[in-house]
């Protein structure tokens, strides 16, 4: 009978070509990766040992270069540690501006949860870069919410995404999140909550399969926390929308947005607005970089990112 044993040279070499392809996917962004990360972002259940022996042996190669406890795959760009601890001050710096928004967004009317993603969700906030918000409205009112918050933002922030981009809005029916590759799994595991937070927990389970592909990524322990109250205005305001007006206002309004988004992407072929625009009852998306499509191409091709 033959031995059940594992070819561990087998499992060494699929680990191997993992850990490239998780240095690979970050190279994208010139974002080095500590162990703890690397751990994080494997795509299977691996205990730290397996993983540094692995990292150390692969440094020992030459397939990957280490430097004061970072990995990457470059050797020759030295500049990619400074550049990740420059955007780790200034995220670090920003932190305390993106709980404050979220206090104010969650304050509005039908907000029930207002979470961080992109570059601020990782700690990583180059020159350039916005704070982006996840969240999660009640049914039914997902415009009324968004467009307040934008009339918010032209008003009184001078229409600025610096610190106020809200991109993207779900309601609390339709919380899984429909695309599931590399790209959205990763941004959806590194998701900050810090408003509403016992919305999250049911945003966790409603994309399980983000942390099947990514196991090792430990959901924010939030499931405590305390529900705060909303203010005597909200409630008013929620009040006063919650029958047929409230109904009639929130179809208007996303109507209002697709003719004005439908005018000013109206050079997109029909499939490219599809993918840059989301807009339904439940779901509000707008992505003109389309960095998901850019991410997984450049995956896909071996090409290069920007900054």
């Amino acid at each position: 009978m033959k031995s059940q044993t594992p070819d561990r040279s087998f499992i060494s070499l699929n680990m191997q070509a993992d850990i490239i392809a998780v240095l690979r996917y970050f190279q994208l962004f010139s974002w080095p990766l500590t162990l703890r990360e690397m751990i994080r972002f494997y795509p299977a259940p691996v205990a730290e040992e397996a993983m540094r022996e692995t990292l150390q042996h692969l440094v020992l190669a030459g397939t990957v270069y280490g430097c004061e406890g970072y990995y990457q795959l470059d050797q020759k760009d030295n500049q990619q540690i400074a550049w990740r601890r420059d955007c780790e001050a200034r995220a670090t710096r920003l932190w305390p501006t993106a709980r404050r928004m979220a206090r104010i967004i969650g304050s509005f009317p039908f907000v029930r949860s207002v979470l961080i993603s992109g570059s601020l969700s990782k700690n990583a906030m180059a020159p350039t870069s916005d704070i982006d918000f996840f969240i999660i409205t009640h049914p039914g009112r997902l415009w009324i919410a968004r467009t307040l918050l934008i009339l918010f933002k032209r008003v009184f922030l001078f229409n600025s995404h610096r610190y106020f981009c809200v991109n993207y809005f779900i309601d609390t029916d339709h919380l899984a999140i429909r695309e599931h590759n590399r790209f959205t799994a990763t941004e959806m595991v590194t998701l900050c909550p810090l408003d509403g937070l016992h919305w999250y927990d049911a945003l966790q389970k409603a994309n399980e399969w983000a942390w099947k592909m990514l196991p090792n990524f430990p959901p924010h322990a939030v499931k405590t926390a305390s529900v705060r109250p909303d203010g005597l205005l909200k409630r008013l305001l929620e009040k006063s929308l919650s029958g047929s007006v409230g109904e009639w206002l929130d179809q208007q309004w996303m109507q209002m947005s697709l003719r004005f988004w439908k005018r000013k992407f109206r050079d997109l072929s029909d499939e490219t607005f599809r993918r840059v625009v989301r807009c339904s009852r439940h779901e509000a998306k707008l992505h003109p970089m389309q960095y998901q499509k850019r991410v997984l191409e450049a995956l896909k091709t071996d090409t290069g990112w920007m900054r």
